[in-house]
C-alpha cells in the first residue's frame, strides 16, 4: 500500500466514513507526500506530526462531504461579496482582520471551526460550543512548547484566522509550504497548480459554516491569495478587496524567520537560505499578479491600508473602508473594535529579532528588487 493510500484508509477508519468527495485533491496529497519523503529532512517528531497532520485534514473533508450527503440543502447556500484581505504577510493584516471580525453583522472563519468545522455550527450554541474549549487547550499547549513562535503569530480559540486549512483539504494550500520544506511542492503549488477547485472547497466549507450560524457577509483574510488571484476570481467573482502595504526590507525577512520558527519544530536541518529565496519568489509572483489584476479592470474593488497609519490610528482607516463598503459603521461595531484594541498588545510585529542575513538577504536589494510594488502603492521605508 502506498503511503498515501495508507493516510487515506487510516482517515477513512478515524472517521467511520469512506466518501472524500471529489478527486481533486489526490493530485496535491500526491506531490505533497513526494517531496516531504524526498526533501522535508524531518526527524522523528516530525515524521509523526506531518502524519497527524494529513490524516486530520482528510478526516475533515470525509466529514464535510458527510454532511453535504445528509443536507444536500447546504449547496443552496450564497456566499455574496465576500470582503477579502489579500496584503503581503506582516504588514498588520492579522491586526486588520481582528478588528474587521469585531463587527456582530459579519462572519469571519474562527480559529475553532478551522481546526474542526464538523459539525456546522449553530447560533444557539456557538459561544459555548465545546470545540473552543478544546482549541484553547490547543493554543496553551503551543505557547508552551513555542513561546517564540506565538508572540511571532499569536492567537486565540475564537480570533479570526485564514483560510489556508480549508485550502489544505484540496492539498493546494501554503500551509505546507510554511510547515515543511517541501520545494518541489511549493514549486508546483505557486508556478503550474489550478486553484479552481480549491477555492471551490473553501467556498463549499463556508456554506457549510453560515447554514446554521448567521451572519452571511464574510470577512476573509490569506496573503497567499495574490498568487492565485484569478483563480479567486473565478470562484469569488463579486468579492471586494483590501490590502495592507509595508516596507518590504521588513516583510520578506520577518516571513522567512516565521517559517523558519514553523519547520524547526519538525526538522533538524533547516535551510535558512532556502527560506529567504522561497518567501521572496512568491511574494514578488504574487504581488505582481495582483498589480496585473488590478491593471485589467478591478481597481475599484481594491482598499488599501498602509502599516504606519493603522498601528497609529485605524479608525480613521476603518471609517473609510465602510465607505467604501456602502456599509454602515455602527457605534456597536466601533465600541467592540476600540474594546479590543484597547486589551490586546500592539506592535507585535516588533516583538521578535531576526537578522536578514541568515536568510540569505539583503535589505538594500529586496528594496531594489521590489520598487515596482514600494512606488505603487507609496509604501514608506
Amino acid at each position: 500500500m502506498s503511503v498515501v493510500s495508507d493516510l487515506m484508509q487510516r482517515a477513512r477508519s478515524t472517521a467511520s466514513l469512506d466518501d472524500f468527495g471529489d478527486d481533486s485533491f489526490r493530485d496535491g496529497l500526491e506531490r505533497l507526500v513526494v517531496s516531504v519523503e524526498r526533501e522535508a529532512r524531518l526527524n522523528e517528531r516530525g515524521r509523526i506530526g506531518f502524519e497527524m497532520q494529513i490524516v486530520d485534514l482528510l478526516v475533515n473533508r470525509l466529514q464535510v462531504e458527510h454532511w453535504y450527503r445528509r443536507h444536500p440543502e447546504i449547496d443552496e447556500q450564497q456566499i455574496v461579496a465576500p470582503l477579502i484581505g489579500l496584503g503581503l504577510p506582516r504588514t498588520g493584516s492579522t491586526a486588520l482582520s481582528c478588528l474587521l471580525a469585531e463587527d456582530p453583522a459579519v462572519r469571519s472563519i474562527r480559529n475553532w471551526e478551522a481546526m474542526k468545522p464538523c459539525p456546522p455550527p449553530e447560533t444557539a450554541s456557538e459561544l459555548s460550543d465545546p470545540r473552543i474549549a478544546v482549541a484553547h487547550r490547543m493554543v496553551l499547549k503551543r505557547q508552551e512548547m513555542f513561546p517564540r513562535k506565538m508572540a511571532m503569530l499569536p492567537s486565540s480559540a475564537t480570533m479570526p484566522t485564514e483560510c489556508q486549512t480549508y485550502m489544505a483539504y484540496d492539498f493546494r494550500s501554503h500551509l505546507f509550504q510554511a510547515l515543511w520544506q517541501v520545494p518541489s511542492y511549493a514549486d508546483w503549488l505557486n508556478h503550474h497548480a489550478d486553484l479552481v477547485s480549491t477555492y471551490r472547497y473553501v467556498k463549499r466549507v463556508l456554506k457549510l459554516l453560515q447554514w446554521r450560524c448567521p451572519p452571511y457577509r464574510w470577512r476573509l483574510k490569506n496573503p497567499s491569495h495574490i498568487v492565485f488571484i484569478d483563480a479567486l476570481q473565478e470562484v469569488f467573482p463579486d468579492a471586494r478587496y483590501w490590502m495592507t502595504h509595508r516596507d518590504i526590507g521588513k516583510v520578506i525577512p520577518s516571513v522567512a524567520d516565521l517559517y523558519h520558527e514553523l519547520i524547526r519544530a519538525s526538522s533538524d536541518d533547516v535551510d535558512k537560505t532556502y527560506l529567504g529565496a522561497l518567501n521572496s519568489e512568491w511574494c514578488e509572483r504574487g504581488m505582481r499578479k495582483v498589480i496585473a489584476f488590478r491593471d485589467a479592470g478591478h481597481e475599484h474593488r481594491f482598499f488599501d491600508v498602509q502599516f504606519a497609519a493603522f498601528q497609529e490610528d485605524p479608525f480613521p482607516i476603518l471609517a473609510r473602508l465602510y465607505d467604501f463598503l456602502g456599509e454602515e459603521f455602527t457605534p456597536l461595531a466601533r465600541s467592540r473594535m476600540a474594546a479590543w484594541r484597547r486589551d490586546t498588545p500592539r506592535d507585535r510585529h516588533g516583538e521578535h529579532h531576526y537578522d536578514a542575513a541568515d536568510f540569505g538577504l539583503d535589505v538594500t536589494r529586496l528594496r531594489e528588487r521590489f520598487g515596482f510594488y514600494s512606488e505603487r502603492f507609496a509604501v514608506a521605508i
